[in-house]
Order: C-alpha cells, then structure tokens, then sequence
C-alpha cells in the first residue's frame, strides 16, 4: 500500500479531483485551505499581503494506482506547472 499525498493551489481544484476520477479513486481526505510557502510557487497564506491558498489531498492505494495518479499529476504539472501542484509518494506500513 502507498499513500499519494499532493498539494496544490486551490485554483486548480476541479482539474486535481478530475485526475482523482481519471484514476478511478472513489477513496481519499481533503484538507481545504491550508497555508505554506514553496520554492517556486511563493507564499500562500489567505491574506492580502500573501494571497492564495492551498489544498491537500490524502489518497491510500494499492501500489499500481498510486503510480498511475503519481503519473497523472506528473502530467498535470507539464499543464498546471505555474499554478503550483506536488505529489509525494509515501510507503504505508499499517493502517488500523
């Protein structure tokens, strides 16, 4: 089992929940309006001064569709790249 963690801004929302349905993935938690900064996409914190905001999703998997959404975000990010979209692929050992 893998978990797809992916992080993104907000704008582009509907285009990462279309890639959820791309992939078939009915399972996931979404964290709305979380706050950071990235070496590229700059400041995000919800205010005047640092406007936008981001997005996380959570996505358990087996090992064959956490790849095939890492490869589709990975197409996202040819697409979205100024908008600011990662995934991070992470091993889980349990799940209770």
């Amino acid at each position: 089992m893998k978990m797809v963690m992916i992080t993104y801004n907000e704008a582009v929302d509907v285009e990462v929940m279309e890639a959820l349905n791309e992939c078939g993935i009915k399972s996931y938690s979404k964290v709305v309006a979380s706050f950071g900064k990235g070496l590229v996409s700059g400041t995000h914190m919800g205010d005047d001064i640092w406007p936008g905001r981001n997005n996380i999703l959570y996505v358990v998997s087996e090992d064959a569709k956490a790849k095939e959404l890492m490869s589709v975000v990975k197409k996202l990010r040819e697409v979205l790249s100024k908008e600011g979209i990662k995934a991070f692929l992470l091993p889980v050992e349990d799940i209770t």
